[in-house]
């Protein structure tokens, strides 16, 4: 029976060739025999903008062309590392992209896919600066830069990123259960999909009287996680199992 495929938080990185390799093996062997695969957030460390990927990733942006070639729909959420890229990825990669947020038919179960970052309204500091970072002004002032400034930028954000995680506590970091509840009441679903935190889980919960299910994604640093989905439900995958 052919599923529908889910990931997040691969960080794709060069620092990590093995993990761009289990990526690329991951889409020739399990993703082609998909329905769809789609990919919620954070598919790169970072990502400067389509003009400027790094020579290393682009063995990334071929292998999924190829699965694009063959016929299967890869879909595209933004993360909050690779929120630069454009409509010119999609073009060599074939994905389409999708908003921050989107209500799927998923064998007929209406369902809310996102990255996740949005949900952690705890962590106050990230969403101001998640606000003035992806507004549409910051983006073109960003894409104007040179390459090499960017690049010192990402760099930057990723050392004070690191910095400010271990000074918080971790519930901060997680999503906040209202939130969850109120995305979900707002798109009418009773399931939801996301990544972001890298706590890979299933959460039953109630919402609105009625039963609702949460799937996290799991991260790729140390392991494949993956979401697959069949019109029998979803489960929860690891690559390495």
């Amino acid at each position: 029976m052919a599923a529908t495929l889910f990931i997040a938080d691969l960080h794709l990185d060069g620092a990590r060739p093995h993990i761009i390799e289990r990526f690329i093996e991951f889409l020739r062997l399990q993703a082609s025999g998909s329905n769809a695969l789609y990919i919620l957030g954070d598919l790169y460390e970072y990502w400067l903008g389509d003009d400027a990927p790094a020579a290393e990733l682009q063995p990334t942006i071929t292998a999924l062309a190829a699965l694009t070639g063959r016929g299967v729909p890869v879909y595209f959420i933004h993360g909050n590392r690779d929120f630069l890229i454009g409509h010119e990825f999609a073009r060599q990669s074939g994905c389409r992209l999708l908003p921050d947020t989107a209500v799927i038919d998923l064998f007929g179960e209406p369902t809310l896919i996102m990255h996740g970052d949005t949900l952690c309204t705890d962590d106050t500091a990230y969403q101001s600066f998640r606000s003035k970072i992806r507004h549409p002004l910051t983006r073109r002032i960003l894409l104007s830069l040179s390459a090499n400034m960017r690049r010192g930028i990402a760099s930057r954000l990723r050392g004070r990123s690191r910095e400010a995680t271990v000074g918080k506590r971790p519930e901060i970091m997680d999503v906040n259960a209202q939130a969850v509840e109120d995305a979900m009441t707002r798109h009418s679903v009773r399931r939801l999909i996301h990544g972001h935190t890298h706590r890979p889980a299933q959460h039953d919960l109630i919402i609105g009287n009625a039963r609702a299910t949460r799937y996290v994604l799991g991260d790729w640093y140390e392991q494949g996680s993956v979401l697959v989905c069949t019109p029998a439900g979803c489960e929860l995958a690891s690559l390495t199992d």
